[in-house]
């Protein structure tokens, strides 16, 4: 399903002469092609799943938060401004992000779900998370809540 997205909105913006977007398109698509060439000498035919797209493009997003601060410590706001303009394309292939409070409720949720007591069970909670709330949730973030939970 993502993949016909992201190609239904590659031949928009080549028909809107959108350049910015895309670029950021074949951006994705150069890496899901990377991803899926990976996951063929693993066995996987098929190419990776929509699951892992998503986390494929929030890596990507990740990468760009990084590059703007960057640029910003750098001096060169013309740099940053492309990167924030790539993340917004890259968002649109995102489901809504779940919010702070959301959030903490999906990390109790998960505790209690994976029965974990300590902070040696912390990889079965983001293993949980990771399952059911793939793209839709910071994971780093999500690591130091657990943390601070699990740890108390």
């Amino acid at each position: 399903m993502l993949r016909q997205q992201l190609n239904d909105m590659l031949k928009d913006a080549m028909r809107a002469k959108e350049e910015r977007k895309v670029s950021t398109i074949r951006l994705i698509n150069a890496a899901l092609k990377d991803r899926d060439i990976q996951a063929r000498s693993k066995g996987n035919t098929d190419g990776i799943s929509d699951d892992e797209i998503l986390g494929l493009l929030q890596s990507m997003v990740k990468q760009r938060r990084d590059s703007i601060e960057a640029y910003s410590k750098g001096g060169r706001p013309d740099l940053a401004q492309q990167e924030s303009e790539e993340i917004s394309c890259i968002e649109a292939f995102l489901p809504s992000q779940l919010s702070d409070d959301e959030a903490d409720a999906a990390i109790d949720e998960a505790i209690g779900k994976s029965e974990a007591d300590s902070i040696k069970d912390m990889g079965k909670v983001m293993g949980y998370l990771k399952e059911h709330y793939a793209g839709r949730m910071d994971f780093s973030k999500a690591a130091g809540t657990v943390k601070a939970k699990l740890g108390a």
